[in-house]
């Protein structure tokens, strides 16, 4: 299978979903580069994006308009001011006017049938988030079209490209496929999961990128836990959902004796919780994350954005909560422990919620989290295996049914969940003999990708099923 980074694991973009939000993104800022190779952009004269399946289900509560329009604009998820998020879609929607990379503009309407279409009732042969983006110049002549994938945690697949293709550039010195073959390096060269990690990623980039690039992951993670925890109000959609992260912590900590994220991580780690408290705490920073997510702010995929509150919820306990004494290079072995093990997933079965429901994402972060946290607190590589294992076992099965298509109801209060499964897992992996272990990590895998295939189509990300279809809630569009 194609060699995976830790850095395609985590990727730093805007919410509310990787699969909806960044994948079409990225989707189209690549449509606009093949065009650019095609002709000049000046020289054309409409664009037309099409979306289906999923995409089109809960595309509109999911920002999927709003992604296309800003990769179209030639606008970058890591880097766009978030004002621009809102902004440029609301100046197309009131001007009717798109201007392609940023530069050439030609009409364009995101609330008509032409320009921008949802094929609710039609779905693409090679995955469920499917979209075909179309071009014409100026004398109406049909200059490029393609057909995009959005297969989940922000990756794209062009129509024709194979998932699992090998990339021949990249020899890895540890080609990891299992977690039977991680376990097998990892016990061979007397290592633990990290340092093999790290030598796979060498052949990417130097040591020092590596560190820094992972150090700048955790410090957007870390902001949004922060922005999160000290914003109020509703969030945007319809729904009436109102944050709930910023009042917790008011509750817990009172007001605000400090002005950064560092002191607030200072403050954290200087005060002893009550066990009731540490509860209310980790859920506070997953769902702080989350909130920030579906108002369409900065986030990290780990291993997507609905499911972006849990890692950064457990690094959370695991500095300022545990009783370790937490260095930056641990940070970054954490980090690399756990994009190691969504790797695996992805490979072995999947990380989209519209193939796999939210098993795929909740239960994968929960899993990465739990073997991360497992291995940073001394654990033995079985028992960080094993700790993954446990955090799945206890997500399969686990629909997505966003009410109203909304990365909100249930979505936020999951990311609480699985960060405390998480944790328990961990603690019950390193009190736990790996070699008694029923369960392989492997067979849990296998077993989720099964569960996903026979979970019936409206449980994995469509809104016709489950609480989607049982919450009396009409959402206006928007």
């Amino acid at each position: 299978m194609e060699p995976i980074s830790v850095f395609d694991i985590f990727k730093i973009g805007v919410g509310p979903s990787s699969s909806h939000t960044l994948g079409p993104w990225r989707a189209a800022q690549r449509f606009l580069e093949e065009l650019a190779a095609k002709c000049p952009l000046e020289s054309i004269s409409r664009v037309q994006v099409d979306l289906y399946g999923s995409l089109a289900l809960t595309g509109a509560g999911h920002g999927t308009d709003i992604a296309i329009v800003l990769g179209l604009s030639g606008q970058d998820p890591e880097f766009i001011p978030l004002d621009l998020v809102q902004h440029i879609p609301d100046a197309i929607r009131r001007d009717n006017i798109l201007a392609l990379s940023g530069r050439h503009h030609i009409p364009f309407s995101m609330d008509s049938d032409t320009d921008l279409v949802f094929h609710y009732a039609e779905c693409l042969s090679g995955h469920a988030n499917g979209m075909i983006l179309s071009a014409w110049d100026q004398s109406a002549q049909l200059v490029h079209r393609a057909t995009y994938y959005s297969i989940g945690g922000g990756f794209v697949l062009r129509e024709g490209e194979e998932v699992g293709a090998t990339d021949e550039t990249v020899r890895l010195p540890y080609p990891i496929d299992t977690s039977a073959q991680l376990r097998s390096y990892c016990l061979g060269e007397n290592s633990n999961i990290w340092e093999i990690v790290l030598a796979n990623e060498r052949k990417w980039r130097t040591g020092s990128a590596i560190r820094s690039g992972l150090l700048r992951i955790w410090e957007v993670m870390r902001d949004c836990v922060y922005k999160g925890c000290h914003t109020q109000g509703q969030l945007p959609g319809g729904l009436g959902v109102s944050r709930r992260a910023a009042g917790i912590r008011q509750t817990l900590l009172g007001p605000p004796t400090y002005s950064t994220p560092r002191e607030f991580i200072q403050l954290l780690a200087s005060r002893t919780f009550k066990f009731s408290q540490l509860l209310k705490l980790i859920g506070c920073f997953a769902m702080a994350v989350n909130e920030e997510n579906a108002g369409f702010s900065r986030v990290v995929t780990a291993p997507t954005n609905g499911s972006a509150g849990v890692i950064p919820a457990v690094l959370f306990y695991y500095i300022c909560l545990s009783e370790e004494k937490v260095s930056e290079d641990d940070i970054v072995k954490f980090l690399l422990t756990a994009g190691e093990i969504g790797s695996i997933f992805k490979k072995g079965s999947t990380i989209s919620a519209a193939m796999g429901g939210c098993q795929a994402e909740i239960g994968v972060s929960s899993a990465m989290a739990a073997a991360a946290l497992t291995e940073c607190l001394g654990g033995t590589v079985g028992q960080a295996l094993m700790a993954a294992e446990i955090a799945m076992e206890h997500h399969l099965g686990l629909t997505c049914d966003p009410v109203g298509g909304l990365v909100q109801v249930p979505c936020i209060e999951r990311n609480s969940m699985g960060a405390i499964k998480a944790i328990t897992a961990a603690n019950i992996a390193l009190e736990s003999d790996p070699t008694k272990a029923k369960v392989p990590l492997d067979n849990v895998i296998k077993t989720m990708w099964e569960t996903a295939q026979d979970m019936h189509s409206k449980y994995k990300e469509t809104s016709q099923g489950g609480l989607a279809a049982n919450i009396p809630i009409v959402v206006p569009e928007c």
